[in-house]
């Protein structure tokens, strides 16, 4: 019987030929396994930015995020942060995430807007105005995303505001127009009744005084709105102004059997226009008058603040506020109680005009009110230079 044999050299480099294919075959050998490394480093590693890139979006204004082909956030503002967009190194915005992706595979530019609730801003809801944008295939080796955030709450606000001026002062005018339209009819159907004429006529005096003072209430608003602070500011003594805005009140309120009493510092001065620290002091005046019961008393107080502020408070001992309503009442045509601010002639803009004409003097008008018991607003503005740490008159 013949015996097949294999010389050991033979055998052994067979061997190894086999063990190398199989080694190949699985993917083991060391130069695999280190070019298999390599890639798995170089996935991993993060791509840099190009300095003028990161200069650029550490300067710009809205929320900024840029990711990379692998949707890992390489650059993110502070805004992206804190707003909750971005956490770590990643999108936390599925829809904005998805929005990457698309711009990424086909190369177009696209913008969108969302609602993103901020955890950090007691949960409120956030509308952003959002573009996405390739940044090239020379930039960061490619496949790189830009992803730009802009905050519409407050513009959102602003034009919610517009619009609810716009109604309301169309509202606003619509009302005495029209009252003076009927009453005009009236007084052509009662022609031969003399009574009914006088009487009428009173009225429709009373709602033109109305709409002359809700124009002059508009064009005031709109003069301070306009120019913020005061463009001219001159020396204005406070006496000079509590002692206009009382006299101009004082027939108002002798007819409801109110008292008008100024008490405190005098000799105080500050810089801005009189006019308008008159209209706003006649404004809290007015209102202080229309809203307490008759034979009360209201009380003007002037004094200085160890800060340099001249602070003039009104103090009534009215129907009050309610606390749910004291943030409100500087807005444009609130009213905590419509019937009664009509039936008292007021056009709704009188503390919206008191705020302006504060922030044009620097300062600001603070409320304090108890329902049924009363309440004080008080006008804080700076005092002239030369008067801050000295001692009143």
């Amino acid at each position: 019987m013949a015996i097949r044999t294999r010389a050991p050299g033979a055998s052994a480099a067979a061997r190894a030929r086999s063990t190398g294919a199989a080694a190949r075959a699985s993917g083991s050998s060391p130069a695999v396994k280190r070019a298999r490394g390599a890639r798995l480093r170089a996935a991993q590693q993060p791509t840099r930015l190009p300095p003028g890139i990161a200069s650029v979006l550490s300067v710009l204004s809205s929320s900024a995020v840029v990711v990379d082909s692998n949707d890992r956030v390489l650059r993110a503002s502070a805004a992206a942060r804190t707003f909750g967009l971005v956490k770590g190194d990643r999108l936390m915005v599925s829809e904005l995430a998805a929005l990457a992706r698309q711009v990424r595979r086909d190369g177009e530019i696209r913008e969108g807007e969302f609602e993103v609730p901020v955890p950090r801003f007691g949960g409120r809801t956030t509308s952003f105005a959002v573009r996405v944008a390739p940044l090239g295939g020379a930039v960061g080796g490619g496949g790189l995303v830009l992803v730009l955030a802009e905050d519409q709450t407050e513009s959102r606000r602003v034009d919610e505001v517009k619009r609810d001026f716009v109604a309301n002062t169309s509202h606003e005018l619509k009302t005495p127009v029209g009252a003076l339209a009927l009453l005009a009819e009236t007084i052509e159907d009662a022609a031969d009744d003399a009574e009914a004429v006088r009487r009428f006529a009173a009225k429709m005096r009373q709602e033109a005084q109305r709409l002359t003072n809700l124009v002059q209430d508009l064009i005031t608003l709109s003069r301070i709105q306009a120019v913020e602070p005061v463009p001219d500011p001159r020396p204005v003594r406070l006496d000079m102004v509590v002692a206009e805005a009382v006299d101009r009140c004082r027939m108002k309120a002798n007819a409801r059997g109110i008292t008008l009493t100024s008490v405190g510092s005098s000799g105080l001065s500050v810089l801005g226009d009189e006019d308008l620290l008159v209209t706003a002091l006649r404004n809290l005046l007015e209102n202080a008058v229309a809203y307490s019961p008759e034979r009360t008393r209201v009380v003007v107080t002037t004094s200085r603040t160890s800060d340099g502020h001249a602070e003039l408070s009104v103090a009534d001992q009215g129907i009050g506020i309610p606390e749910r309503d004291l943030e409100r009442i500087f807005e444009r045509f609130y009213r905590v109680d419509p019937a009664r601010s009509r039936a008292t002639g007021g056009t709704g803009l009188g503390l919206a005009i008191v705020k302006h004409v504060m922030a044009a003097h620097n300062g600001k008008v603070t409320v304090r009110s108890v329902e049924g018991a009363g309440s004080t607003f008080t006008l804080f503005v700076p005092l002239r230079s030369e008067q801050v740490g000295t001692g009143a008159a």
